[in-house]
Order: C-alpha cells, then structure tokens, then sequence
C-alpha cells in the first residue's frame, strides 16, 4: 500500500472536510427546493471514502454502492460541478440531470452508481467482479452496502457464488447503526454484522469507521487478497451519520445526547486534532483551506445554477417505443 504520511492525512483533512461542507450545502439548496426528491447525506461517515480511495487503484478497481452516493464518485475523481449540476437536474450533470441524487454514475471512473433499490447493488457488485474474472482483467470491485441492505436474501445468494467462483470483489458495510430508522439491536440477532461471511468461509473483520488509517490498511489487505484470486472479503465499517437517513427523517428514534456522544468521535475533528498535535500544520493554515474549500464549493453551486435543464429531446433520447414489440395486439385497449 502506498504510504500514509504527513502529506496523506493533510490530504485526507482537506477532502474529507470538502465532502462535509459539499453535504452540508446540498442541506441547504433542498430547503430552498433547488434540490428535489430524495436526498441522503453523509455527514460523519467521511473516513470510509477517504482511507477506501487510498487503498485503491483508481486506474483499474471500481466502486458500486446505494443511494447516499455523493462523495463516492468525487473521492474517485469525478468533478464536483457535475455532482452539483446532476444533484440540481442539469444537463451538466453525470446523467444530464436525469438521474439526480440517488443516481450518480461515471462510466469513466468506473463508479457504477448510486442505486435506489435496497441492496439491489450487492449482486450488480458481483456481477461486475465476474466479468472482470471472465475476461481477465486485473480489477477489484468494491460493493458497498448499507447496515439495512444485509437483511435482504440477495446478499447471501452473493456471498455464497462469491466465494464459489473467487470473485475479485471486496463487499463492504456502512453501519451507520439505524438502516431507515431501526436501530441494528432491534433488528437482527447477529449485532456483530461481520460475522455473517463467516457462514460463507468468507474472511470477514470490524473496523473502526471513523479512523481513514484503519480502513485503508485493512481495506488494501482485501483488494489484494481479490487481485491475487483468492476471492471476496467482508468489511464491517462501524460508523455513524449525523444527519437522518433522508431529508424527510424527524429522527424521532435517537436522542440529541447520542448525537453529541458521536459527535465527539467526528472522523474531521479527529484529524485536524492529529495533525495540530504532531505540529504537521498549524490550526490558521488548517482554517484557511476551510475557506478555501467553502469557495470550492460555492463555485460547484454557481456552475450548476447557470447550467440548463435538459432538453425534451434529451430526455426523449432515453426513452423507447416499439412498435412491434411480441404480445402488443393482444394488450386489452
């Protein structure tokens, strides 16, 4: 793995603080109903992208994951103007502002969305995986998932031809504790998540989700042990959103006491501290790439207000008609 330095944590400190500021922005345009639909922020989950990307080879490996997918495709290289101008309905956007929040896709940097169905992305993961294997190409794909999607029995279908076939493919969960809004001690048996790919002989380990050095290790020993063709791992991340799990969530089940508790471990916090510690930059140099970074973001907004929406014939070019499709004569008019 390539090495973490000093240079890597202030790497780290800067996107991780752009992808929270670029959050907490998006908040703020939905309130203002320049943002429609659904929106899922994740504030305080931003050491999973941070210590993933640095285990990565962004030149080959890809990315699937769910709807709270915004930070996904900038931590691997997508500008963030067209997340913005995607998020806004543009035609600037990812999908020309036809896909919008829970969409994301970039064919270019090989993140392959953004999905809306509950754990619909866990076989698509290793889907791709299979073709990678089929085809010989020398990629890892990383499958992301959240704490409520492992309840679906898809998961265990491909977890179990996962390890059948090797498939290069590194299955991840955000245990962010609450899926939608219930609680994970309420909704299953096994607390430890983890341990459910050990009923596949699946290596499976915990990890603290909001240290990037924790995950980056153990998440280059499992793209490693998938690029060598020894098969799948299973990662527990254990995190934590501040935020409800949409812009519609009144969180009416976690108190104000349990945010704060968590609050106090922000992954952001937590390395401004380290690095002020170990003197690698002093706290107004911190502070001014903050400001930096609040213009970045702007600038991703302002691109997006001044973009178009898409055109009737755009969004008639991904609409089909058939006019001889089988059975048609005998639909009841």
């Amino acid at each position: 793995m390539k090495e973490i330095t000093t240079e890597t944590y202030l790497k780290w400190f800067k996107d991780m603080s752009f992808w929270r500021k670029f959050e907490d922005k998006c908040r703020s345009l939905y309130l203002k109903q320049k943002i429609r639909g659904f929106l899922h922020l994740y504030n305080g989950q931003e050491a999973l992208p941070a210590g993933l990307i640095h285990a990565m080879d962004l030149s080959k490996d890809k990315m699937i994951t769910a709807y709270r997918c915004h930070i996904f495709p900038i931590s691997m290289g997508v500008d963030p103007k067209k997340i913005m101008a995607e998020l806004l309905g543009k035609s600037t956007g990812t999908s020309h502002g036809m896909g919008g929040s829970m969409h994301i896709f970039s064919k270019k940097h090989r993140f392959y969305g953004g999905h809306g169905i509950v754990g619909g992305q866990i076989p698509l993961g290793a889907g791709i995986a299979f073709a990678d294997k089929y085809f010989n190409r020398d990629s890892v794909t990383i499958t992301l998932m959240g704490d409520g999607a492992v309840r679906q029995g898809s998961l265990h279908e491909t977890f179990n031809m996962s390890m059948i076939w090797k498939l290069p493919v590194v299955f991840i969960c955000e245990n962010n504790q609450y899926a939608m809004g219930t609680s994970v001690k309420r909704s299953t048996n096994m607390k430890e998540i983890y341990q459910i790919g050990f009923a596949y002989g699946m290596p499976s380990y915990p990890v603290d989700g909001m240290d990037p050095e924790k995950i980056a290790k153990i998440a280059f020993s499992a793209i490693e042990r998938a690029r060598r063709g020894d098969g799948s791992t299973f990662i527990e991340v254990k995190t934590y959103r501040y935020r409800g799990h949409s812009m519609s969530d009144a969180e009416s089940y976690r108190s104000k006491e349990e945010i704060h508790f968590y609050k106090k471990k922000d992954p952001i916090l937590k390395l401004k501290n380290i690095i002020i510690r170990n003197q690698w930059e002093t706290i107004e140099n911190l502070n001014s790439i903050e400001n930096e970074i609040k213009k970045e973001v702007e600038s991703c907004v302002e691109f997006a207000e001044k973009s178009d929406p898409p055109s009737l014939e755009e969004m008639y070019n991904v609409v089909y008609n058939e006019t001889n499709y089988p059975f048609l004569d005998k639909v009841i008019q």
